[in-house]
């Protein structure tokens, strides 16, 4: 059984400065968070993935890849048709529009 003391493979960098090493230090980090951060589905799921690791001998990387993904957020992704994009509608006239 692995416990809160688990290391990471490679601590993570916190963007404000410092590290967290183990499991623990990332627990910690999650609960000082301000409520309406910790209450998101990011670190929701972060915490959900350190507990799974610490407790219940889950991959230790998953509890890494989790704290990374709320630690650093990818935007929502905008996808753009090309179709409708008046950009490339224009770029190219049809032979019967000449």
């Amino acid at each position: 059984m692995v416990s809160w003391s688990a290391r990471f493979p490679d601590p993570i960098a916190l963007p404000a400065g410092g590290k967290l090493a183990t499991l623990q230090d990332a627990g910690e980090y999650i609960t000082r968070l301000p409520k309406q951060a910790h209450d998101t589905p990011p670190w929701q799921n972060a915490m959900h993935v350190l507990i799974q690791a610490a407790e219940y001998d889950g991959p230790i990387e998953f509890a890494r890849l989790g704290m990374l993904q709320a630690l650093f957020p990818k935007g929502t992704p905008v996808y753009h048709s090309v179709d409708k994009d008046p950009k490339w509608r224009n770029r190219y006239k049809l032979v019967r529009d000449q």
